[in-house]
């Protein structure tokens, strides 16, 4: 297993870390398989998406917090429920075959970490199965 420390630099953004991701791929070895990127926190995620646009991440954040407002009126005391929803709207970990040492990512795709609580310094474990 891989980890990786990413430091997030506001409280909502999308980091393309599938560069970190190949390049932990890569130290691993694997010619076919699949890659685990998991996120072990409630109030961060990680996603596929587009890569190619910038415009893309920013409006997913824009999405969700229509979605998920920050002014709901929520119980929990810490003031990031909003941050606890997205997070589990987006998920905490996502599957990627691997053939060919490469992921098998789509020709737009991304993988994302996704902050809802930042800026803060976060974990992204990685695990290849073959």
């Amino acid at each position: 297993m891989f980890e990786q420390n990413i430091r997030t630099k506001r409280r909502e953004e999308l980091v393309n870390i599938t560069p970190l991701v190949n390049q932990a791929l890569k130290k691993a070895g694997i010619r076919s398989g699949l890659c685990v990127v998991f996120v072990p926190h409630t109030t961060a995620g990680v996603t596929i998406n587009e890569n190619a646009d910038p415009d893309v991440p920013d409006d997913i954040i824009m999405g969700l917090k229509k979605i998920v407002p920050l002014s709901f009126p929520f119980k929990h005391g810490e003031g990031n429920s909003d941050a606890h929803l997205k997070s589990s709207v987006i998920g905490s970990s996502v599957m990627v075959p691997v053939e060919g040492e490469r992921l098998c990512l789509g020709t737009w795709q991304g993988i994302f970490f996704c902050e809802f609580d930042g800026p803060r310094s976060r974990r992204v474990l990685f695990q290849f199965i073959s």
